[in-house]
């Protein structure tokens, strides 16, 4: 476990000393700090417009964040043969994988407060400039977006599940995003089979859309943007299962990477 987390100490150090990371968190700050301005577009829904765009800006900056941390924290050590002279330590790759992923989410962990903050001022603001009938619930927009970091968080396990097969970054990059549009659709797709439209089909496809939705993660169930815009209540035994969900799919997908790379032939 030390090991762990003397290698998620080097990403995290590593992060921050990262351009491209600190111009991304930049362009959410401002993406967020422009939501006063924008949201007055729509004078009757200043709330709500609000709370969408924050919510959806700061997702997106998450994603390209997750995305490029997954792919490239294995893959650029490889590529410069860090790996050679780490793993040739009294260290488990078990170890240098499960610690590059401890710093990696806790950057990614990091932006997603950073972000978070600067929404939550920037809706205040907005919505003081004009009374909705909808109530502002601050836990339902704190808790969409804490759900909106635990998708990341498990995107960014599978990323590192790829980057720990294969030696290219642009598969891990690519594959992981056809990953989250599948992932995105499962639930919908798998309905819409369910329903009655879906005896139109034949049953080798009903198999395959059912394997695929317990395959892929279901990444919809952790999408909480409608009940943060419109003040719904939240379902409390829901969020306890989305939460488990993401304990055990991620634990799952981390002990398969670790598999997977304790088997790689590092050239």
């Amino acid at each position: 476990m030390r090991n762990c987390f003397l290698f998620s100490d080097l990403i995290v150090k590593t992060a921050i000393r990262d351009k491209l990371l600190h111009a991304i968190a930049a362009v959410g700050v401002l993406l967020v700090v422009l939501i006063p301005l924008v949201s007055l577009f729509s004078m009757r829904q200043v709330q709500e417009l609000a709370i969408a765009i924050a919510t959806s800006a700061s997702s997106f900056i998450l994603l390209i964040v997750t995305l490029l941390l997954g792919s490239s924290s294995v893959w650029r050590d490889i590529e410069r043969k860090y790996t050679h002279s780490l793993l040739g330590m009294p260290f488990s790759r078990t170890s240098y994988l499960l610690g590059k992923y401890i710093g990696s989410a806790a950057v990614v962990s990091g932006i997603a407060l950073l972000l978070g903050g600067v929404s939550l001022i920037a809706i205040k603001i907005a919505a003081a400039q004009y009374k909705s009938d909808l109530p502002l619930l601050w836990g339902t927009v704190i808790t969409a977006m804490f759900y909106d970091t635990l998708k990341n968080l498990l995107l960014l396990a599978v990323a590192f599940f790829f980057s720990a097969l294969s030696t290219s970054y642009y598969f891990s990059f690519f594959v992981t995003i056809a990953i989250y549009m599948a992932g995105t659709a499962t639930q919908d797709v798998y309905e819409y089979m369910s329903g009655s439209y879906g005896n139109n089909f034949s049953p080798s496809l009903h198999t395959i859309t059912k394997a695929l939705y317990f395959l892929l993660p279901n990444l919809q169930a952790f999408n909480l943007k409608v009940y943060a815009i419109y003040s719904l209540p939240l379902n409390l035994g829901g969020l306890c299962l989305t939460f488990l969900y993401f304990i055990i799919y991620t634990g799952i997908i981390l002990m398969l990477s670790s598999w997977a790379f304790s088997r790689r032939e590092l050239m």
